[in-house]
């Protein structure tokens, strides 16, 4: 953040300022309206999750498992809603003032401590989520040549392709784009990012409609897929609710959404409108690809559905809808990894403010581009984050496991624990009051089906690195 430090007291409840988070003091103009807070929702929210949401049906059975992803959506609103209030802390000197990151607000209301903690899971949770991004990506290009291969050679030949090379080719344009600055910026990544969400979304949704009319029933059953086992089952039960986890929050990017917006309408109203439409627009893609996903596969259904439509006709269209999901993930990385890398900006500038490393901006002006500003920290830092977060998807590439890992692990701190704490600072709610109340009871189911989902998904990928 740019500007003078302002003088404040010694609380740890309350860091140091700069001029341009003082509410109505700041000469950043803000732009953002509707529209582009729902794009970056979406954008956010439809990615790698959506296409796992069948196999999880299929697990969970045909009530629980439209139940929990129901369940998911109407949580993930109540504690949006509750985080975006956050968005203003009223400071006891300053006024007013903003919080343009979800590690700025913990910091304000709850402490450094807190803080620390929730800095640790949030980029946990965006670098995990980059490396999910990354193996998806790979899975997707890989499923367009194995279709040509087949079409072109025939089904009997073994048309086989090693995902590490389409991995490494994502996170060298993945560098590239990491040249943009910060949210701001990438508006048009998000608009298109969404597009491409819905596309792939419809075209799987579609097809799996197609494929319950040509089975001439539903497939499925209320228990979901039978196993040996009790044991077995919960573990799968327990992955699939970590995979439904890993489909809906947006917690660690709600807040530097919100700081795009422009007011007036004030910003929180805007910001809660916009959660509304982009989740009920998630909600009904996720329920339809989850349900007619299971319907039409069964107890075949895949991990990633897409993949299991196999090499029908007609197979351009699913060629289609896997390069739609490539280029989702483009930006979607991109908007999830936006966090780390401006967090990493804020603290290296703080830190080193004289260094021309970290603070000098050089142009640079390429044919046919618009000149842009680049500098010598972001393209160090950046590339160093793409190249880690790439080798360890190559070292893990396991789609279903790893999403349910993070789902899992990320959920109930960020999506659930931090916002309703937050919350009750905000709003001065008093110990043992009937909200209060509510909302730990709210809180400790959360935590308790994280913690299950937790178990379910290391187990998974224990049991595949073993095999």
């Amino acid at each position: 953040m740019g500007g003078e430090a302002i003088d404040n007291d010694d609380s740890p409840l309350i860091p140091a300022l700069s001029s341009t988070d003082v509410l109505g003091q700041d000469s950043f103009k803000r732009t953002g309206n509707l529209q582009w807070a729902v794009a970056h929702i979406i954008t956010g929210v439809i990615g790698a999750g959506v296409l796992s949401l069948a196999w999880s049906v299929a697990q969970l059975g045909w009530i629980a498992g439209p139940l929990i992803i129901i369940l998911f959506a109407g949580t993930i609103l109540v504690t949006s809603n509750l985080l975006t209030d956050c968005y203003i802390f009223p400071h006891p000197q300053h006024g007013n003032i903003r919080c343009p990151s979800y590690i700025d607000a913990v910091k304000l209301y709850l402490g450094v401590m807190e803080q620390k903690m929730c800095g640790v899971l949030v980029f946990a949770n965006v670098y995990g989520t980059a490396v999910a991004y990354v193996i998806t990506s790979a899975t997707s290009i890989r499923a367009i040549l194995k279709s040509k291969c087949y079409h072109k050679e025939g089904n009997e030949v073994a048309c086989e392709y090693d995902d590490t090379v389409y991995m490494v080719l994502f996170g060298v344009v993945q560098v590239m784009m990491s040249f943009i600055p910060d949210l701001h910026n990438m508006v048009w990544v998000s608009v298109v990012a969404a597009i491409m969400s819905f596309a792939y979304s419809s075209i799987g949704l579609g097809l799996g409609i197609t494929k319950v009319a040509e089975n001439g029933r539903i497939m499925g059953s209320v228990t979901g897929i039978p196993t040996s086992n009790i044991a077995d089952k919960l573990w799968l039960v327990f992955q699939a609710v970590g995979d439904i986890a890993f489909a809906y929050p947006y917690s660690v990017i709600l807040l530097e959404i919100q700081d795009t917006l422009k007011s007036p309408p004030p910003e929180d109203k805007t910001m809660k409108k916009a959660s509304i439409i982009a989740v009920l627009i998630t909600s009904f893609f996720y329920l339809c690809c989850g349900c007619f996903g299971y319907a039409a596969f069964g107890n075949q259904t895949p991990g990633n559905l897409l993949t299991g439509f196999g090499f029908y006709e007609p197979h351009w269209l699913i060629d289609f809808a896997n390069f739609c999901i490539v280029l989702h993930l483009v930006g979607a990385f991109q908007v999830y990894s936006q966090p780390i890398f401006g967090a990493a900006d804020r603290w290296c500038s703080k830190k080193y403010p004289n260094s021309d490393f970290v603070n000098k901006f050089y142009q640079l002006k390429l044919p046919w581009l618009p000149t842009f500003q680049i500098n010598m920290f972001r393209i160090c830092f950046r590339t160093a984050y793409v190249v880690s977060a790439t080798g360890l998807a190559i070292q893990f590439p396991y789609f279903n496991q790893v999403l349910g890992v993070l789902g899992a692990f990320s959920f109930w701190p960020l999506a659930i624990y931090f916002p309703v704490e937050m919350y009750f600072v905000r709003k001065k709610i008093e110990a043992w009051s009937r909200e209060w109340i509510a909302l730990r009871i709210f809180s400790f189911i959360f935590f308790l089906s994280s913690v299950l989902g937790l178990i379910g998904s290391l187990q998974g990928i224990i049991s595949k690195k073993l095999s």
